[in-house]
This record gives C-alpha cells, structure tokens and sequence, in this order.
C-alpha cells in the first residue's frame, strides 16, 4: 500500500484551514500536518483526536514554515486579513517563498480578486486587494499551484452581519449592495480544497471561484424570515454611511460591497461549477435549516 500524501494545512485552527483539514483527513487518502502557533490551543488538540499531526509554527518565521513542509506533498495556504490587517503581505509572502523553496508538488492558496485593479482604482478593499497581491507574486514564480477565491460565508450572518432587532420586533441587516452576491458555508469550502487536491492536473495553474449559492441579499432576508419564522429584511445601506460605522475595516467592506454593486452584475453561475467539484455543497437554504438552532441570539 503506497504512503499516503502529506498535506500541510495553515490556518488548520480557523475556519478555512480548519474546514480543508476535516475534509482530508475524512477522505482517508491524505496525512494533514496541521500548523498552529499554539498546539495547546483546543482546536488543535481536536485536530490532533482526529489525525492530525501538529505543527507549531508562525507566517512571521518563514524557517518554520519550510521546517513544517518538509516531507510534504502539498500546502494549502490562508491568511489573515482580519487579525493582522496590513501585515497580511508580509506573511503571505513567507508562507509563498517557503512553498517556492520547499519542492510542493501542489500549493493551494486561497485568495481573492482584486477591487482595485478591477475598477481601475476606484475602490480599493485591502482584504481583497492583499491577496490578489500575493496571488500575483506567487503567479511570478511559476508555482505548481490552484487559486481560490470564497464567497461571502453565510456564517457571516451569525457573526460580521446578524440581524438587528427594531423597534417593531422585526429584524433588519444591511450594506451596500443589493444585487446578487454570492455565499458559500465554510463548513463546504474544504470540500472543494479536496477535490483539487484530488485532481492536480486538472486544476493546477488555475484560479477557481468558490460558491454555494447566488442571491440578492434581500432573498437571503426571505429565506432567513421563512426557516427562522420571523419578520427579517434587508436595508441597503450607502456606502459611505457604512464606511462611517467606525468599527475596524468598515470602511475596507463599504469598499467591497460597492465594488461588487457596480461591477459584478448578476446572474452568477459559480455554484453551479463549484457543485460539480463537490456535489454537497448547501445552498443558502439548506445551510439555514440546518443552523437555525444557532441563531438563538435572535430572541
């Protein structure tokens, strides 16, 4: 029986890295070295239960990044734009230049497109524009690698944009953008990570769009106010109203949601390519049926 290939997952504690970790190691075909800066942090002690081998090591120390892919056939990567903002370049590129020095047979790094280059310098969103950045340089080596670029999550809905309880009892979330954008659980994303992985031939050199579902965001409202049996809408907020919001980066996603109002007009046909990869990627309905139970928040 030949050895399995070995996959270093970074980010394995979060939700991508910890969504393309479960994949492969449920799939039986792959060994994941997991990477965290901390192994006693209690995700990876899950990870560890379930198969995993951890890791220690840190996207500011490139040497632990090429110490921790040694011996492995592949890398999926993932920064952070939320935790580190504009150090995000600099650990990207470490985790890019240990992968070029390291031999990888197949890099898989999740980026995403770039606003400013796509609206010639109107909007610039540097949680977009960073990776696109990175996606570039990586581009530049020549790398045997896939690029992934995730939807909106609709976990977001619990997190980044939960419906806000008025006055009148109903609820409301808002932004600006009102035609159709598209989601995806992250819980599905290791799926699709796993059948590039499962098929390098077929996806290396390629950039790839990962979607489960395209809907205006006053669908996702109907859609929530139908499984949740209560009255939601969606507000389109302005763009500069909501950059005004003041909270850390809300100007960065003012920047995203206009960029995405004027230049990705719909219908969408993402999902449609993305459930070919991974047949049980959920639609937005399917995912809120069954997460209802966590939206307890709205009482």
């Amino acid at each position: 029986m030949s050895e399995k290939k070995r996959i270093l997952v970074t980010g394995a504690t979060g939700a991508q890295g910890g969504s393309v970790a479960d994949f492969l190691l449920k799939s039986g075909n792959y060994s994941v070295r997991a990477l965290t800066r901390d192994k006693g942090k209690e995700k990876a002690l899950k990870l560890k239960d379930a198969g995993a081998e951890i890791v220690e090591g840190n996207l500011d120390n490139k040497e632990s990044l090429i110490e921790a892919m040694k011996d492995c056939y592949g890398v999926f990567g993932v920064t952070n734009f939320w935790e580190h903002f504009d150090k995000e370049f600099e650990h990207g590129k470490n985790l890019i230049d240990a992968v070029s020095q390291s031999n990888i047979g197949h890099f898989v790094f999740s980026s995403l497109p770039s606003v400013k280059k796509a609206s010639n310098g109107k909007y610039e969103a540097p949680h977009l524009d960073i990776k696109a950045d990175l996606e570039d340089y990586a581009k530049s080596l020549d790398l045997k690698a896939t690029y992934v670029h995730a939807a909106f999550y609709y976990e977001n809905f619990m997190s980044f944009f939960p419906p806000q309880k008025q006055e009148d009892g109903s609820f409301t979330f808002g932004f600006p953008q009102e035609n159709n954008l598209r989601g995806i659980s992250i819980e599905d994303f290791g799926g699709i990570v796993l059948e590039i992985f499962e098929h390098p031939e077929k996806y290396i050199g390629k950039t790839l769009f990962a979607a489960g579902d395209s809907l205006r965001p006053a669908e996702y409202a109907s859609i929530m106010s139908d499984v949740l049996g209560k009255k939601i809408t969606f507000n389109y907020i302005p763009q500069d109203v909501f950059a005004g919001f003041g909270f850390p980066g809300a100007d960065d996603l003012a920047a995203m949601f206009a960029f995405q109002q004027e230049f990705l007009p719909p219908p969408h046909t993402d999902q449609d390519e993305s459930r070919k990869m991974y047949p049980g990627l959920k639609t937005f309905r399917q995912w809120m049926e069954g997460n209802k139970d966590k939206f307890g928040f709205m009482s």
